[in-house]
């Protein structure tokens, strides 16, 4: 391939683009403006009915009331799903962010009337509260009531919250926004061109390494120009989620976080120190590859780089079969429920100038359906990215059994599913090649995803412990100070294995997890090392019926406590030793590597 010139990539992906129609029609629906004015006016009748009645109110009566609460909730999340969805996709379309505006403030508006009924709740006595959350008639919630009252020293007065929501529409909300309409503008130069950030980040997988390197300097400089906004949106969320924190009584910045996730900082620390104690074996990987590539040096911009001189293009129908295929072989009703999701047009995987970086499956309402979203480019890491957005679309299609209050998991285990589903396609894939250059070229690529998942993710926790603590102790960081911060976490992970460039300092400012979910980053080495220990336990058949068993497990949404969900698959995550198993399990990868690199 000519490192100057490179050939426009075809991935059949072009048109794929969603039908929200589910949702709403257009932006005009009058469903939509029906559906507005029906909630504020439903929201005001709830409260009129509500309000100053729980602690007289019976068990029977409370039901009906969550009954109400649900299908308000519905409606919201209906049109705050398709508001998001639809700008999405075009995030420089101003009409998209007024209509995403209007959503979000009629969130608040929404919020503030219902905001009463968490406060009142969480301020029963233990006793009555207890009776309940056992009651026959609160059955269907139990799980949700059980985990609301964990906040009770962290929720304010009725005042306050309404205040508290209302000020959130100019404050983090609109900071993401932003940040997401700052990175969907913006366009970085490339052989001549100017591209949208994620078309050049997609060439850091390129076999070529001059392409690699264009691309790392191209993204470099875009970041640069843009860096005093995002270091301004950086220190301004930092700020806003210290403030936040404070108020609501949370001694550390992770904490809302882990409660949210439904575990605490003792199982998070001991998960990121069994991660961390393991550095060496990322380095002992770089090391590897570093001599399979024939380089004297691997520099940042080499990390995924692909063993074949060849990239050949996955066209989107292969993708979709490999899938489909792999999740059939696993259960016939994965696989019959992913097809859905071609089928009924629930995925945009098209590159468009606009449309946001990333990948996500929106849950969307219980009533409707969930919808993938993805920019495919036609490589074998987006063929992994669309099973693992399929494991999560997949998850919350049949999680919708729970209603809307039980549905969602914490991202914990929300990212087992979305692993195990890539583990899926990795290991059929794997078992359909003979040639032991192919098979090393893939566990390459897949042990180069599970460093992405596991350790990097940590790093990047240890890298928002470090800014959140800055923030909070010495006030705003300048671009240089967050750049130290990012350098000096890289560093611990990968030593001096991989050469970390001057230009990769800025590499910080363009993750929309720090910014979007602070603390979310810890969750996917939760779920890549769970699923290490799940596929291992599947393939080995450790555990009867199996496949039914993690359906059952999808199916429950969050309508347990997550290690009592995990528990029926005869794993407990509550014991800080799990971890280890994982992780040998990785370093059974880098063995088998090892071995294959010799054997060749």
């Amino acid at each position: 391939m000519n490192s100057k010139t490179e050939d426009k990539r075809v991935s059949g992906a072009e048109n794929i683009v969603w039908d929200l129609s589910d949702l709403y029609k257009s932006p005009e629906d009058e469903q939509l403006k029906s559906d507005k004015a029906e909630l504020l006016n439903k929201s005001e009748v709830f409260r009129k009915a509500y309000r100053g009645k729980m602690k007289k109110m019976s068990s029977a009566e409370f039901a009906e009331a969550l009954k109400n609460y649900e299908e308000i909730l519905q409606v919201a999340h209906k049109i705050g799903s398709y508001s998001h969805l639809i700008w999405s996709t075009n995030t420089e379309d101003p009409a998209l962010g007024k209509l995403l505006q209007e959503a979000s403030e009629l969130g608040s508006e929404v919020s503030q009337k219902l905001v009463f009924f968490d406060v009142e709740w969480l301020k029963l006595d233990d006793e009555k509260a207890t009776g309940i959350i056992e009651s026959q008639e609160l059955y269907k919630w139990k799980h949700y009531l059980r985990v609301s009252r964990q906040y009770k020293k962290h929720t304010l007065s009725e005042d306050a919250e309404k205040v508290m929501s209302a000020k959130s529409v100019t404050g983090r909300s609109a900071w993401n926004r932003y940040f997401d309409e700052t990175l969907g503008a913006a366009r970085f130069k490339f052989q001549g061109e100017d591209l949208p950030e994620q078309e050049v980040l997609s060439k850091l997988h390129s076999p070529d390494r001059d392409i690699r390197k264009i691309a790392h300097e191209s993204l470099t400089l875009g970041f640069k120009e843009h860096s005093r906004s995002l270091t301004f949106i950086f220190n301004t969320i930092l700020a806003d989620k210290f403030t936040n924190d404070r108020l609501r009584n949370y001694e550390n910045w992770i904490d809302s976080r882990n409660l949210s996730n439904q575990t605490d900082r003792h199982s998070v620390d001991a998960l990121i120190n069994a991660v961390t104690g393991k550095y060496h074996l990322v380095q002992r990987y770089y090391r590897l590859k570093k001599s399979l590539l024939g380089y004297d040096e691997l520099y940042d911009y080499d990390r995924y780089a692909p063993l074949s001189k060849t990239s050949k293009t996955i066209v989107w129908g292969e993708a979709k079969e490999m899938v489909l295929d792999s999740f059939g072989e696993f259960h016939p009703n994965m696989a019959k429920t992913a097809a859905l999701f071609f089928d009924n047009k629930w995925i945009d995987a098209a590159i468009k100038p606009g449309k946001r970086g990333g990948a996500y499956s929106a849950s969307t309402v219980t009533s409707v359906h969930p919808y993938v979203f993805m920019n495919y480019d036609g490589q074998l890491r987006d063929v992994q990215t669309l099973a693992h957005e399929l494991g999560h679309g997949v998850h919350q299609y049949a999680a919708r059994v729970q209603g809307e209050l039980q549905s969602s998991t914490p991202l914990t285990t929300a990212e087992t599913a979305s692993v195990f589903g890539e583990m899926l396609v990795f290991s059929k894939l794997m078992n359909n090649l003979d040639d032991d250059k192919e098979k090393l070229a893939l566990l390459i690529s897949k042990i180069d995803d599970t460093i992405a998942t596991v350790f990097r993710q940590i790093s990047m926790n240890r890298f928002e412990e470090k800014i959140h603590t800055a923030r909070r102790e010495k006030g705003e960081l300048t671009t240089e100070q967050f750049s130290e911060l990012w350098f000096e976490t890289q560093h611990e992970l990968y030593g001096d294995s991989v050469t970390l460039t001057e230009e990769y300092k800025l590499w910080w400012c363009y993750i929309p997890h720090f910014l979007h979910t602070p603390g979310y980053v810890y969750a996917y080495a939760f779920g890549e090392l769970l699923v290490l220990a799940l596929y291992d336990a599947y393939k080995h058949s450790k555990i009867d019926n199996f496949e039914d068993k993690y359906l059952g497990l999808l199916e429950a949404g969050g309508s347990d406590w997550p290690h009592n969900l995990v528990s029926k698959l005869d794993m407990d995550i509550t014991n800080p030793a799990f971890w280890d198993n994982g992780l040998l399990l990785f370093e059974k990868m880098i063995n088998d590597a090892e071995k294959l690199a010799a054997s060749l």
